[in-house]
């Protein structure tokens, strides 16, 4: 019970927040959310990924993919309290699992993006975020509040999961 749900497709997800009354968070939503209140920071922490040689998250250590040798304690998904909490009391914001948002993909290159961070009302893929425990920096340098990658809606993988958001 203490680790996170996998497998869930963009759907589902959709449905299982809607019945708690919430929703998936936009990629915004999340990105601020994964900060922590931190402005330009790489990862929830700080810009290091070790803080004083300690890791801060579940990510592959090891020579990608032939062996993960688990020096942050896990060779797959961790429980949700493994690691600190960021400074708004989240947890696992980066690495373990990928996280599902609301919006649809598209890439962010323009100007306009950066003033106005809504995604595209329709499209084939939905932004996820995170990284995950198969986050190698050689191979999936995603595992920073910045990165973001990409699945159908009703995909779902070992390494996926969500969480949900309400308004205030």
């Amino acid at each position: 019970l203490d680790h996170p749900v996998l497998h869930v497709s963009w759907n589902d997800a959709v449905a299982f927040c809607s019945w708690l009354d919430k929703r998936l968070p936009t990629e915004a939503e999340w990105e601020f959310a994964c900060r922590g209140g931190l402005q330009k920071k790489m990862f929830p922490w700080g810009n290091t990924f070790k803080v004083k040689g300690k890791h801060q998250c579940n990510t592959w250590q090891g020579e990608f993919p032939i062996f993960d040798n688990a020096e942050d304690g896990h060779a797959g998904p961790a429980p949700v309290w493994t690691f600190k909490q960021n400074d708004f009391d989240l947890y696992n914001m980066v690495g373990n699992v990928w996280e599902w948002t609301a919006d649809w993909w598209s890439i962010r290159h323009s100007q306009d993006f950066q003033e106005n961070p809504i995604g595209p009302i329709t499209g084939q893929d939905k932004v996820k975020k995170g990284g995950s425990y198969m986050c190698h920096k050689s191979f999936c340098y995603r595992y920073r509040c910045a990165a973001r990658n990409k699945n159908t809606p009703d995909s779902s993988a070992s390494n996926l999961g969500f969480r949900c958001a309400k308004d205030a």
